[in-house]
């Protein structure tokens, strides 16, 4: 086969076919184990699949009825190569070697174009721990990969905090004071002679444990050294190991799920609809939930060959498979089994979520623990199903928007929507927003938000529509700018009323304006006297409902950001020892109250050249404060 080889001892064979010739090619194909490569006009491999019968595997996809993410892949085919290999495992390695190799557009992708982080701890005499997005095979260890990013985030800022490391790059150079981050507690200046290298190596190896989900373990340990620190009255000690230890206990409650199941397992959920599938794959380290992984890709294989496809693509070197690992429905064990034990060196029980055990596993598994096991599986395919539902709603829904359409009697298919909310409290910080939706998905680049002049403290949402849409459309008028197709306005007769009102001014009425009521979810238009009902659930409402929804969340947390800077402001005129001028240097270096909130006292004094303890105080006065909406 050109530019393909099967070092698998496999035999290649090379059979291109053109589209008339498909079918009649197929009588050629072997009957042995193997892979095919179809092909699309211009030559790039867009599809790689397995068969332990060539022949008829290829040949299903063109006889019969197809469903639709089949009959796409076949109207692009322009031909297909095959390699014949010894046996079916032989075949699943391959398969999996070239779609790696060739990324194909129609196999399962899980790199989506991205390269997640890994937590990185360096081996190197004093190591260092840090967020990377590339694996160095020299020696160092890595956690992860992590496909949510605020989860690798609090990790490294919990690290900082109980065990800081080295920052600098390189051997440790030896010198003659420590840095600046040491007197911000967040290096141990291992090159000022601040800390022995026994125990930086110490710190190094809990870093592990916590990372590796050893919680408990590490618990224990600390709290010894925290019960002998009391015993030496070294107390300022014993007061710090109490810190670390609460620290810890307090990112394990954010666990959401616990077993009393020591084992190290994973847990994959699956959900499908289409082309369009979610995996997402629940770690379970110690008993407890420590972290999970989403991937949205697109399948067009059979789901147990899809489901392979996926497990053999998740776990590499780099991400290491679990002792016991749980999937929604059956695959090859005997197969998957030996590629973990062959290519990654890992003994791997596999279950199903009704806790069968894999051929040739003596795993035994209690009815109790094949329920827990259940429930961790259908909590990730729940996970995977809520984000499946939010792929399908964003890519797009033109049968809703069309049956709005013809519902509400519109003029045209309201292809681009904007909504409109007012929030304020009491009349206190008004901000209006405007959200604007494309085919019924967000268009997060057109937000707006206004901060509405007109009110003075009183209440007057009416007064406060008529000012955001004249703000609105006059704009748009004199830049010439394309009109909506609907506006949406929450609330009911005033609130289009208003809006009426002020298009008519601007010669604008030709737009569709309708309000959307929470009480009863009515539908109000203009100059009709009784508002529209649709059924629950039923989409056009869904589409509205849906930016009435995300307006409503854009204002709110518009108004609760000016509720909070103002909050903050007040708070900071009235720390001793800041005044207006180092107030306003405070505010030119780190922009907000809410920026200055994330630093400590040694930095804002190094930056700013505030005293020590004025910095405290700001420091202390904004930890206290804890807006809410």
């Amino acid at each position: 086969m050109s530019g393909e080889k099967a070092d698998l001892n496999g035999t290649g064979n090379e059979t291109s076919i053109s589209v008339g010739e498909i079918r009649h090619s197929l009588r050629h194909f072997p009957t042995k184990p193997g892979v095919y490569i179809m092909k699309d006009e211009s030559g790039s491999t867009i599809y790689v699949g397995k068969a332990l019968n060539l022949r008829n595997r290829v040949r299903s996809y063109f006889s019969g009825r197809k469903d639709p993410k089949t009959a796409v892949l076949v109207s692009r085919v322009a031909a297909i190569e095959h390699i014949v290999c010894r046996n079916e495992y032989e075949a699943l390695l391959l398969e999996n070697s070239l779609i790696k190799k060739h990324q194909p557009r129609y196999n399962i992708n899980l790199k989506d174009g991205k390269t997640y982080p890994v937590i990185r701890v360096t081996n190197e005499e004093y190591p260092r721990v840090f967020r990377t997005r590339r694996v160095v095979h020299d020696g160092s260890t890595y956690y992860g990969p992590y496909t949510n990013v605020s989860s690798i985030d609090a990790y490294l800022e919990l690290i900082e905090q109980l065990f800081p490391l080295r920052k600098c790059r390189g051997p440790v150079r030896k010198r003659p004071s420590p840095c600046l981050y040491y007197h911000m507690g967040r290096c141990t200046a291992v090159c000022a002679g601040k800390t022995e290298r026994a125990e930086y190596l110490s710190n190094v190896e809990r870093i592990k444990r916590l990372l590796g989900g050893e919680r408990e373990e590490l618990i224990h340990e600390l709290t010894e050294q925290m019960h002998d620190a009391g015993r030496r009255l070294d107390f300022e000690r014993a007061a710090g190991l109490r810190d670390t230890i609460q620290a810890i206990e307090n990112l394990a409650h954010e666990q959401q799920v616990i077993d009393n199941d020591p084992d190290v397992r994973d847990f994959v959920g699956v959900a499908r609809h289409d082309q369009m599938a979610t995996f997402v794959v629940f770690q379970m380290r110690g008993g407890k939930l420590i972290g999970s992984d989403m991937f949205r890709t697109d399948v067009f294989a059979g789901e147990e060959e899809d489901l392979l496809q996926f497990v053999l693509q998740y776990y590499s070197h780099v991400r290491k498979p679990p002792a016991r690992l749980f999937l929604p429905m059956h695959v090859d064990w005997e197969q998957l089994s030996t590629f973990f034990r062959q290519e990654l060196g890992a003994e791997v029980s596999i279950d199903t979520a009704a806790g069968a055990s894999a051929p040739g596993e003596a795993v035994e598994v209690t009815d109790a623990a094949a329920a827990r096991a259940a429930s961790i599986i259908n909590m990730a395919t729940e996970n995977a199903r809520q984000d499946l539902e939010r792929r399908i709603r964003d890519s797009g829904n033109l049968p809703a928007l069309e049956e709005l359409r013809d519902t509400l009697q519109l003029p045209g298919t309201p292809y681009r929507i904007e909504g409109f909310d007012i929030a304020h409290i009491g009349g206190k910080h008004p901000v209006a927003s405007l959200v604007s939706f494309h085919n019924g998905v967000p268009d997060t680049s057109r937000y707006r938000s206004f901060n509405l002049r007109t009110l003075d403290g009183g209440i007057d949402d009416f007064e406060a529509m008529r000012e955001v849409i004249a703000r609105r459309y006059s704009r748009v008028r004199n830049e010439g700018s394309a009109t909506p197709d609907l506006i949406l306005v929450d609330g009911g007769k005033g609130q289009v009323a208003a809006a009426r009102e002020i298009l008519e001014s601007l010669e604008m009425d030709a737009i569709p304006v309708v309000g959307l009521a929470k009480r009863n979810e009515e539908i109000f238009l203009p100059g009709r006297s009784e508002p529209v009902t649709l059924p629950k659930g039923a989409p056009p409402l869904k589409i509205l409902q849906y930016v009435r929804d995300e307006a409503h969340r854009f204002a709110t947390s518009r108004r609760a950001g000016k509720q909070a800077k103002e909050l903050a402001m007040t708070v900071l005129e009235g720390v001793p020892g800041l005044g207006p001028k180092r107030l306003k240097r405070l505010l030119e270096e780190f922009g907000s109250p809410g920026e200055i909130a994330r630093h400590s006292a040694a930095e804002l004094s190094a930056r700013t050249g505030l005293p020590g303890r004025v910095a405290q105080s700001v420091v202390d006065t904004l930890s206290a404060e804890s807006p809410s909406e």
